[in-house]
């Protein structure tokens, strides 16, 4: 029999196998021996390996405990240690204690070499005999040693090498077909090593393309055992450590392999990523200087049909040259304390836009990316040729849609008033990320707060292997100056994290890019020299032109002239004032409980809710029961658009028909409706001249209908594509 399986060299010293120093004397070394003999292993060795154990110890013990033996043994480790090339100690180990002498080398703290010797023992020619107890132990011992190797490896940084040992021996026990609860231990394992290993391929350099493409993998792998960036399947791997891990892996990607991620996750109905792929793109566009992305981000952003995204909005107008539009939306939608926070940089409503957009762009936007590196300097973007090309093409063309480019939005059920619904495939803004079952209802401050507007706000270092996750999360110290979340409702809070900026070089905007983005007046308070992007101020946006609808159900738009009545509120001349409808049920339709509507019962649905919204913004008072036909977030907004046009000054008439309807998609909480609608309308001073018009023309609108309990509402709405 070959010499290699009768006797066994382990690389260890009597001292090291003991688990005693060279300077021990001979009690303390006894003393150890029955420390070792009483502690033995319980993973479940045999008795006989447990016997060996017992014996090698004792041999161990008793050579550092006879002072003669001992110091020809010290004598012989000086001369290896001296030697030309020198040499390390190994003991031999008979075949027969083989498994004991494996068991003691991992004891000692080699695991990997424990590993790798117990598996060339289970590999032919020295394979033990199948069934025997021999393997099962040898199996054992290469089952516990990969796990101990890997934990080392992890402690050193070496992912990529631990997941190798655990894959490794995982094959090992599976072709043995033994120990399933021990592989049920590494699959853990390497399922907790996985945030690691892609921190570490994507770190590596760009040129290692095979890496990274592994890292990726891995992210898509991980991403989908939570069930999606808002999941929260993986009951190992907690929300808080996901988002701490989240914000140290987007630092390693570049920004199309991020656009690539969200869009894509977008796409599979992920809010969180959806968001995350409008910052993205806007972060692209104002880098690179290609505003059609940004125009792509604001038109995403949205259709999202969320709330509290009125301020995002207005940075993405004031980036398009839309001053009026960013302006209006920033006073309308930012809460109490950001305003207050706004008119400390400047007393100037234009420069309160800019200094929010500009700590926006360097907080929460450019931060993040790997091959991006770009200052929010707003005179540099607005003095781009390919801006200035851009935004003057925008302004001349017609059309209330901005940009027009992008798919034009019902003016009756539509802009950053109303609630539009996304298409599939295209991004969605944010969702409540914890036991979200509704995607209509709000979302919270979860996964987005860090993950999404928080995204320049990075961990303040590594995740550091051999911990718990959940003790390595970043600390953040409370810092007094930061920025008040953006709130956009008080029944559903939405703390998007914005931090207030630490420091400003001025509160106003530089000359060029204010004046690129203002009107006349201001171009000359910001300096003569300011270059005007447009000679006339520009008309308000459609977006807060809205209408004033009378509809009759199933039936055409109709308009009766009446004489003015003296009222406090504007009134329009010639135009009536349509009495509140009655949203009592009387119909038998409303409010509309039916488990399974017709397309009838939801276009009669949609009907009396356009008719109700005309009602509003007529300047009538709201019909009763309101909240029978649209969800609180519609009413609000309506609620919002009204009071826009009342402090304007005017009132506005529509003339919509619903010429057919045909439902798209139907499940036990959601309906897609698709309408196609005739439209026209007029917006009226006080004194009822017109002020602004929309030829007639036709639409065509998805409108998505939730269930609330029994009651089916209006939910959301975005143009057909």
């Amino acid at each position: 029999m070959p010499r290699c399986q009768q006797r066994l060299d382990l690389p260890l010293d009597h001292f090291r196998l003991l688990g005693v120093s060279p300077a021990t004397d001979a009690q303390t070394v006894l003393r150890q021996l029955q420390l070792r003999l009483d502690r033995a292993p319980e993973q479940g060795f045999t008795v006989e390996t447990l016997q060996a154990r017992a014996d090698l110890l004792r041999a161990s013990a008793d050579l550092l405990s006879d002072p003669v033996r001992r110091q020809s043994y010290e004598s012989d480790l000086t001369a290896l240690a001296a030697a030309a090339e020198p040499l390390l100690p190994a003991l031999e180990v008979p075949s027969s204690r083989e498994v004991a002498g494996l068991l003691l080398l991992l004891e000692a703290g080699q695991p990997l070499e424990a590993f790798q010797m117990a598996c060339r023992a289970l590999q032919p020619p020295q394979a033990p005999a199948l069934g025997s107890s021999r393997e099962a132990d040898l199996t054992l011992v290469a089952g516990e040693a990969a796990l101990a190797a890997a934990a080392d490896q992890s402690h050193g940084r070496h992912y990529e090498l631990a997941a190798r040992t655990l894959q490794q021996g995982l094959q090992l026990l599976q072709r043995m077909g033994q120990l399933p609860q021990l592989r049920e231990r590494i699959h853990a394992e390497l399922d907790a090593l996985t945030p690691f290993r892609v921190l570490d391929l994507l770190s590596r350099d760009p040129a290692a393309s095979r890496e990274r493409q592994e890292g990726l993998a891995l992210l898509e792998q991980l991403v989908q055992r939570r069930g999606g960036l808002e999941g929260d399947r993986d009951a190992g791997f907690a929300q808080e450590d996901f988002q701490t891990f989240f914000r140290q892996m987007r630092s390693y990607l570049t920004v199309q392999e991020q656009l690539d991620l969200f869009q894509r996750w977008g796409s599979e109905g992920s809010s969180a990523a959806a968001f995350l792929g409008t910052i993205t793109l806007t972060a692209s566009g104002f880098a690179q200087r290609k505003p059609e992305r940004i125009a792509a981000a604001r038109q995403q952003l949205a259709n999202s049909g969320r709330e509290g995204i009125e301020p995002l909005l207005a940075n993405l107008d004031l980036l398009l040259g839309d001053v009026e539009g960013a302006t209006e939306r920033f006073s309308r939608g930012a809460s109490p304390e950001l305003r207050q926070w706004a008119e400390l940089q400047s007393d100037e409503p234009l420069a309160q836009v800019c200094a929010w957009c500009r700590d926006w762009l360097a907080r929460d936007v450019l931060p993040g990316y790997r091959d991006l590196d770009a200052d929010p300097d707003l005179e540099a973007y607005f003095s781009d040729r390919d801006v200035l090309a851009w935004v003057e093409r925008e302004d001349r063309r017609s059309g209330r849609s901005f940009p027009s480019s992008a798919p034009v939005s019902d003016p009756v059920d539509s802009g950053p008033l109303a609630t539009p619904w996304p298409a599939p495939g295209s991004l969605l803004s944010g969702s409540e990320f914890s036991g979200l079952t509704d995607p209509f209802e709000g979302f919270g401050s979860g996964l987005e707060a860090s993950i999404g507007a928080g995204i320049g706000e990075r961990d303040p270092g590594p995740i550091a292997p051999g911990m718990a996750l959940a003790e390595r999360r970043s600390r953040r110290a409370a810092d007094p100056g930061r920025r008040p979340a953006v709130t956009a409702d008080p029944e559903e809070p939405v703390s998007l994290g914005f931090p207030w900026p630490g420091s400003w070089s001025g509160g106003h905007p530089s000359p060029r890019a204010a004046a690129l983005a203002a009107a006349g007046a201001l171009a000359l308070l910001v300096g003569s020299s300011a270059w005007l992007m447009r000679s006339q101020p520009r008309q308000p946006p459609a977006a807060t032109v809205s209408a004033t609808t009378r509809l009759a159900p199933g039936g055409p738009a109709s308009s009766t002239p009446a004489p003015a009545a003296p009222s406090p509120q504007p009134v329009v001349t010639g135009v009536p004032r349509p009495a509140s409808p009655a949203i009592d049920g009387g119909s038998g339709v409303l409010p509309l409980s039916a488990a399974e509507p017709s397309a009838d019962q939801l276009r009669q649905l949609l009907e009396s809710w356009l008719q109700a919204k005309a009602t509003v913004l007529s300047g009538a008072a709201p019909p009763e029961r309101l909240d029978r036909l649209a969800r609180q977030g519609l009413l609000r907004q309506l609620e919002q658009q009204r009071a826009l046009d009342r402090s304007r000054g005017r009132v506005q008439a529509i003339e919509v028909q619903v010429r057919s309807v045909a439902i798209q998609e139907r499940s036990p909480r959601r309906i897609s409706l698709l309408a196609d609608l005739a439209y026209t309308d007029s917006t009226r001073d006080g004194t009822g001249r017109v002020i602004d018009r929309t030829a007639p023309t036709s639409l065509r609108n998805v409108y998505v209908f939730g269930r609330d309990g029994d009651t089916w509402r209006l939910a959301a709405t975005r143009p057909a594509r």
